[in-house]
């Protein structure tokens, strides 16, 4: 059967998130007791009024974009419920960040920034003014606004505190480059290869093999068989041995606008007869206690030295409920079934192969996602095949026949349904 690829379009919007600056700091006794809630909470087109019921540090603000929003983030404040949209703000959200501070987050039907602001003389209110911008608009940082002094909540005590310095944290990473054709209507693919840098992944007792390099191998192989088939565009995370946070692992694939997302890794067990591969797709709910497991190990990635460097995963999981999110996510499981139907040709399988996990890595709101776990280092046959250039490369043409068979299908699907749209 030939397919048209070149009349593929994208299918769905995406646009760039950016990411949250990185916080060092651990070992707060944090007290909130005498916070002021947040008791009501009125926006327009122009215009943001928050009110509470008691005092607060403070507050700061930021925007961000795919999909469009304001979080306006109370210091020394308790979260309530809701609030009144109307205008470009579509609707209002709102919970606990941390302990101190509580989050409001104004969802837009365009891109929106706080251009300025302020406390009531008592502190109980704050106005914010609002102002429509172009996507290209929205720079990186936030706007702070403090009540005046005597009518500001003390900060809570602290009784002990760490600080590590980490350096000033860049905004974004480098966007990689695009293999294959030339042609912007082809569809795009990006290969996240695990770990890397000083995260070595999961290393084998059978020769010390570390996974960050098998599965940097493996992607290689991944995108150079798809670059062959001149059928789809592909980008890598990561083409060196580097280190990136979950967060912009997926993000590069939002900022490059893929279709589809594979993150590509191999796992590990305390039994050592445990052997082939396993597809993950995103769950808030984990499909049995390993997959919770793995998420909860994968997940640690982002931790250096008990510091978190990933920023928005709270953000990321406040849309799960999304209907893009549940689209993405549908579509991600009926990728994961496919790859496993097409894949078994040449990579073998474990045992109920498709499992769910609330893996951070896959959290992209509208870019299907999936985690493709290629085996067991802890299994000696298994590091065998995926440490061999012989057995990277069935693994690898299993992978393209099912990310090729899965643009062929979306393809005929929207050829079928153009044809009947026309009978009517």
């Amino acid at each position: 059967m030939n397919f048209n690829w070149t009349d593929m379009a994208g299918t769905l919007h995406k646009a760039a998130m950016p990411f949250a600056a990185i916080l060092a700091s651990s070992l707060l006794a944090l007290n909130p007791a005498g916070a002021g809630s947040v008791s009501r909470i009125d926006s327009s087109d122009g215009q943001i009024t928050v009110s509470f019921d008691g005092l607060v540090e403070g507050a700061s603000t930021f925007s961000l974009v795919g999909p469009d929003r304001i979080a306006v983030d109370i210091k020394g404040g308790k979260a309530g419920r809701g609030g009144h949209a109307e205008g470009i703000v579509k609707s209002v959200r709102q919970g606990q960040y941390d302990p101190n501070t509580a989050r409001i987050v104004f969802d837009l039907d365009r891109p929106a920034v706080i251009t300025g602001g302020s406390f009531s003389a008592d502190g109980k209110s704050l106005k914010l003014s609002m102002q429509s911008v172009g996507g290209a608009a929205i720079k990186k940082g936030r706007k702070s606004f403090f009540p005046p002094v005597k009518f500001r909540a003390e900060p809570p005590k602290k009784t002990y505190s760490v600080k590590v310095p980490l350096g000033k944290p860049q905004d974004t990473v480098d966007l990689p480059k695009i293999s294959g054709p030339d042609d912007p209507s082809r569809p795009l693919v990006v290969i996240d290869a695990g770990h890397g840098g000083h995260d070595p992944g999961a290393i084998s007792p059978h020769g010390s093999q570390r996974e960050k390099n098998i599965t940097l191998a493996i992607s290689r192989a991944v995108r150079d068989q798809l670059v062959a088939s001149g059928r789809v565009r592909v980008a890598m995370t990561r083409d060196s041995d580097k280190y990136l946070v979950l967060e912009e692992r997926y993000g590069i694939a939002r900022r490059l606008d893929a279709d589809l997302f594979i993150s590509i890794h191999a796992d590990a067990a305390g039994n050592e007869s445990a052997a082939g591969a396993t597809v993950y797709t995103l769950s808030e709910v984990a499909s049995d206690r390993e997959a919770a497991k793995l998420a909860a190990r994968e997940n640690r990635s982002n931790i250096i030295n008990g510091v978190n460097l990933g920023g928005s995963n709270r953000d990321v999981s406040s849309i799960l409920i999304d209907l893009t999110q549940r689209e993405t996510m549908n579509v991600s499981a009926d990728f994961a079934k496919l790859l496993i139907r097409e894949g078994q040709r040449m990579i073998k399988f474990r045992t109920n192969p498709h499992r769910f996990a609330s893996l951070v890595v896959l959290k992209a709101p509208d870019t299907p996602s999936v985690l493709f776990e290629s085996g067991y280092l802890t299994n000696k046959e298994d590091v065998e095949l995926l440490s061999s250039r012989a057995g990277q490369s069935k693994v690898a043409i299993g992978i393209a026949n099912a990310i090729e068979a899965h643009f062929a299908r979306k393809l005929a699907q929207r050829g079928s349904q153009s044809s009947g749209a026309g009978s009517k």
